[in-house]
């Protein structure tokens, strides 16, 4: 079996042989190039299995090679070597799609930790997320961003509505990457009671308060080699806010009452549905917590945006319940014109409770009992064949009357429609309503 192949990219001798030296005691062979131009050369002619450059170089800088290797070398995770504490660097680095960072003076066990996981990082075409269900374009494009951040170490927020499948988005970035085989620990951040949250994440040693009888591991090491995915992180306190962000910067913990700070290396995944952008405008949550988590966004697209994508998901949902067909044609046409504020949470709790209360005949629209928002009255006009400007008849009255119930606030009648604001805002425009 070959040994793997490294090019590293500096222009300083001592750092060349450091690195080659490192990698020889783990079995790698290497290159050197001096400059962007000759790593250019070298990576047109051979097939490496990592690369490492330097950030400053002599023709220009280790990001202008990152980038150019994302359409020309796509099948080889980069490493980049900043300067110390230049973290603004190391984030535009892994925005550009470099794999991970390592910064002056390199820290030998941080480089073989880098490095191992470069390798396990599988060429494009090798491995799948094909286990998330959609034929729509929305989902193919996620399907693509999963694929592309999961060969990545960058820390990547995972945006979408409440409902929408985030965690499973977490887990198959996690499955795809060359952390796999190492635990993946999801956390709702929502859920940890604030005079707990340090202890929960970062663990204690026996005596640091009363009740702490014993040396316990936080969260933060249980995903060590691994991946943490913080839910729901806009529920976070600012004092921990604060605590996070060092371990993200400086990959080392300090349990609560122990006397010195221990490495971890663990990928950071997070999740809201709250918009973290608008939370940092109102000093509700760290702007420099915001940029390292924010590397690179994914959103999860609601299920009123995937089309006949709601069909796939019930037909999956009722194969799993056990009532496979179950659904006739008004109860299909509903589900298809209805808006699905809870999402795919939405659609599993209706099939599940429509089911479980039918008499043994179809599930029909009527089964569905959905809730009574300005979509239900238009999938109504639907079931009774009415069609077409008939629907936009319901959708404005409904609108219309909302409106006058609450004055005018668009806030208002957006939360009496079901719907959300931009939603109303979209209708509003599309009906023509003055």
């Amino acid at each position: 079996m070959n040994r793997p192949l490294a090019l590293v990219v500096d222009d300083e001798p001592d750092i060349c042989e450091l690195l080659t030296l490192t990698l020889g005691r783990m079995e790698i062979r290497t290159e050197t190039a001096m400059n962007v131009a000759g790593a250019r050369a070298l990576l047109g002619e051979r097939e490496f299995d990592i690369c490492l450059t330097d950030m400053r170089l002599p023709d220009g800088d280790g990001l202008e090679l990152v980038e150019w290797m994302q359409g020309n070398a796509t099948g080889v995770p980069v490493a980049v070597i900043t300067a110390h504490g230049n973290v603004e660097t190391a984030v535009q680095a892994l925005k550009l799609g470099a794999f991970d960072f390592l910064s002056k003076p390199l820290d030998l066990g941080n480089l073989r930790t880098i490095v191992e996981n470069a390798l396990k990082v599988r060429r494009p075409g090798e491995g799948s997320s094909s286990t998330l269900l959609g034929e729509s374009p929305r989902m193919d494009e996620l399907r693509d961003m999963i694929a592309k951040v999961a060969r990545s170490q960058a820390p990547v927020h995972i945006a979408g509505e409440s409902g929408t499948g985030k965690e499973l988005v977490a887990r198959l970035i996690h499955d795809s990457g060359p952390r796999a085989d190492g635990p993946f620990v999801p956390v709702n951040c929502g859920a940890i009671p604030s005079e707990l949250v340090e202890s929960e994440f970062f663990g204690h040693r026996r005596g640091a308060f009363t009740g702490a009888v014993n040396d316990k591991a936080g969260l933060v090491q249980c995903a060590r080699d691994g991946t943490l995915f913080l839910d729901e992180i806009a529920d976070l306190p600012l004092a921990m806010q604060v605590k996070l962000l060092r371990v993200i910067q400086e990959k080392t913990v300090r349990p609560v009452g122990a006397s010195r700070e221990e490495s971890v290396d663990v990928r950071i995944l997070s999740a809201t549905h709250k918009n973290l952008s608008q939370l940092v405008a109102d000093g509700e949550f760290r702007e420099d917590l915001f940029y390292r988590i924010n590397v690179i966004e994914l959103h999860v697209p609601a299920l009123r945006d995937r089309g006949d994508d709601v069909l796939l998901l019930a037909d999956r949902i009722l194969a799993r319940l056990d009532a496979p067909g179950a659904l006739d044609e008004s109860a299909r046409g509903a589900l298809l014109h209805y808006a699905f504020p809870g999402n795919v949470r939405e659609l599993e709790n209706m099939l599940e409770r429509a089911v479980t209360l039918r008499g043994g005949g179809p599930v029909s629209a009527r089964d569905l009992h959905m809730r009574d928002t300005a979509d239900t009255a238009a999938v109504r006009a639907v079931v009774a064949g009415k069609l077409g400007d008939r629907v936009e008849d319901v959708q404005r009255q409904a609108i219309v009357g909302a409106l006058e119930k609450t004055r005018y606030n668009k806030t208002a009648a957006a939360k009496l429609l079901g719907l959300s604001f931009r939603q109303l805002r979209y209708r509003i425009k599309k009906l023509g309503i003055e």
